[in-house]
């Protein structure tokens, strides 16, 4: 690439800024990411990149050129340096521990380009760039040939779907510029891509610092008679056409309406092209339409491409709200509410099995649970390894399931309805990002029975409302005691109820699982689940379990109907809690013998705002028990 670039565009600005405008508008956008290990050059890649594109902000453009005439040939090199100097100063703040977006541009093309950071303990941000990337420049230090990272990097690129990966073999200026190094770190890059998938690659010999085969063919690789770096980012071809010609789906982001008139629904085009008087069809409802108008804010067009925002309207009134995907008629994706998936676990807290988690996919939002992974993926040896749970970086597939359908499409055919990522629900945290494979076929074959005989007439004829009294509190804190007065009066009351006790349970249906966090999260969701069975039958439900991650306790809540769950927290200090030791467990705990106990070296998490608060420090076990029973019905009143 020529340095003139710069003064051709201010040419043509004096000349026809119109004809400058229109050029820019045209131009493609390449979106790719550098990525690699630790001090591999990657900013200073990036510093090339821009001094040499001239793309550096008009200050900065002055300053280089004042410098330049004042120092002379010099002057390049020192501006250069000022410039990786500051980016190396980001990244010795922690900026770069995040994704560094930088734009520039040439005559060709425009491009957007992700600095991603090389530790591991950051990859979660690696994927965060490549998640909307069209390329990745992987870069390898000519000293150290391919690494962990290296290896790491490429897996995460080819697994999210990025199909140009460039290998930028750089600081060859440190090994003299030997052929033979650059050749034996392509080819065993090449067994290692080979193994993971990757097809086909760009190897390219680099030096960041002094710019060799960056933007200009260097005199000091005779051997190499690929492209440069520019050349190759500006030639390479985008996906764009292949997304146009898939089938049409656009995720609706809003309802717009702004009168009564007016009804229009609108989003990014995912894929595929729309016109009015296409026949479309609304999921997950099914339902289907016509496009009458494609309403823009510069006027209606006659099309609509991917990559559009756009408003439809429809010929008629149907049901479409945030979170539906509106797509052709005879060809719409999928709908179903258990999958196979890979997760890129993100978060410093483990995966726990049965946790809810919020699900988000290109606009839909849905509660999901993940179950024990299949297994993990060591990137080194591309080994299966057999896993419990996933921690920080890990790799592993699994199947989850959503409360209601999802629309879909696998991964591999498109990023918007296949890629997905996991929210804490407590912490608002992004935990995971996955990719969908596909739909688990019981998952379209087990539906809803529906019957004729309904919760609320089992109810009736007990003469009570359906309830769930869910006590909570660290152990020995009196939850089984005040819980068996409580179904004690009940039953002197003629109610019907029926005590879940946490002993009792696991001597039968959860005699399978210990205490891990993992099996506690299964306990309870097991409980939460015979719960409202229970509830369906027209029962008082009255649970007595330390459940101690308010996670668990808010999943249960919400299986039941509103205004069923009362949370009743039995409010024992642990001092009070550990002297009453009626078990023996604290001091079990205390002298090592029992692990995972709560309060000692497991977490208790208090309700923030329980329907019923039972200071035990305050109330006697019977006073306790009428105070629930007051609230139950009058609740029931």
């Amino acid at each position: 690439m020529s340095a003139p670039y710069e003064y051709e565009a201010d040419a043509l600005i004096a000349e026809d800024i119109a004809a400058y405008l229109e050029q820019q508008r045209e131009k493609s956008l390449l979106r790719f990411i550098t990525c690699g290990s630790v001090d591999d050059g990657k900013s200073t890649l990036i510093g090339r990149l821009l001094y040499d594109s001239k793309m550096i902000f008009e200050d900065q453009l002055a300053a280089l050129e004042a410098d330049s005439k004042r120092v002379g040939t010099q002057g390049q090199n020192i501006d250069f340096a000022l410039l990786v100097d500051g980016l190396a100063a980001e990244r010795e703040q922690g900026i770069t521990i995040d994704v560094a977006y930088r734009f520039f541009s040439t005559p060709k093309r425009k491009f957007i380009v992700a600095d991603t950071p090389g530790h591991e303990q950051y990859t979660r941000n690696m994927v965060t760039g490549a998640s909307t990337a069209d390329l990745a420049v992987i870069l390898i230090d000519a000293r150290k040939g391919v690494l962990t990272q290296t290896r790491r990097h490429s897996y995460l690129a080819h697994l999210i779907g990025i199909k140009n990966i460039v290998l930028a073999i750089n600081k060859m200026d440190l090994v003299d510029y030997d052929q033979s190094v650059f050749d034996r770190i392509m080819l065993a890059y090449r067994a290692f891509a080979t193994e993971i998938g990757i097809t086909s690659f760009t190897a390219i010999p680099i030096s960041g610092i002094n710019g060799d085969n960056i933007t200009t063919e260097s005199e000091r690789t005779p051997w190499y008679s690929g492209p440069t770096l520019i050349d190759h980012l500006e030639t390479v071809e985008i996906d764009q056409q292949a997304s146009r010609a898939r089938p049409f789906r656009l995720p609706v982001q809003w309802v717009n309406r702004p009168n009564l008139d007016f009804r229009g629904f609108s989003g990014l085009i995912a894929t595929g092209e729309v016109k009015p008087g296409d026949a479309i069809r609304v999921l997950p409802s099914g339902k289907t339409s016509t496009v009458s108008r494609i309403v823009t804010l510069d006027g209606d067009l006659d099309s609509a491409v991917a990559g559009q925002s756009v408003t439809l309207t429809f010929a008629d009134e149907i049901d479409c709200s945030r979170g539906d995907v509106i797509a052709i008629a005879d060809n719409p994706p999928q709908v179903a509410d258990q999958f196979e998936a890979t997760i890129v676990w993100m978060a410093e807290s483990d995966l726990l099995p049965g946790r809810p988690y919020w699900l988000k996919l290109g606009t839909q939002t849905v509660t999901a649970t993940v179950q024990s992974p299949k297994y993990q993926v060591d990137v080194n040896s591309m080994e299966h390894l057999a896993a419990k749970t996933l921690s920080l970086n890990a790799i592993g597939v699994a199947n989850l399931s959503t409360d209601r359908p999802l629309v879909f499409e696998s991964y591999a055919d498109s990023r918007t309805l296949g890629g997905f990522i996991l929210v804490d629900k407590l912490t608002n945290a992004t935990v995971a990002a996955g990719m969908l494979h596909f739909c688990l076929r019981r998952s379209q074959n087990v539906h809803w029975q529906a019957t004729d005989t309904t919760r609320e007439k089992r109810a009736d004829l007990k003469n009570q409302k359906a309830a769930v009294l869910w006590f909570t509190g660290l152990s020995g804190a009196g939850k089984s005691t005040i819980a068996n007065i409580v179904e004690r009066k009940l039953t002197r009351m003629n109610r019907h109820s029926f005590l879940l006790d946490g002993d009792n349970v696991r001597h039968g249906l959860n005699r399978d699982l210990g205490f891990t966090d993992a099996d506690r999260v299964e306990n309870i969701r097991r409980v939460g689940e015979v719960a409202r069975l229970m509830t369906d039958a027209g029962l008082i439900v009255i649970t007595a379990f330390i459940s101690p991650f308010r996670a668990e306790r808010e999943m249960v809540r919400a299986m039941m109907e509103p205004g069923e769950f009362i949370e009743v927290h039995i409010d024992t200090s642990l001092a009070d809690a550990e002297q009453r030791d009626v078990k023996g467990l604290y001091k079990k705990a205390r002298a090592g013998q029992l692990k995972n106990f709560t309060g000692i070296d497991s977490p208790y998490e208090a309700p923030e705002k329980p329907e019923i608060h039972i200071d035990t420090a305050a109330l006697s076990p019977e006073e306790a028990a009428e105070l629930i029973i007051a609230k139950l019905l009058g609740e029931e009143g």
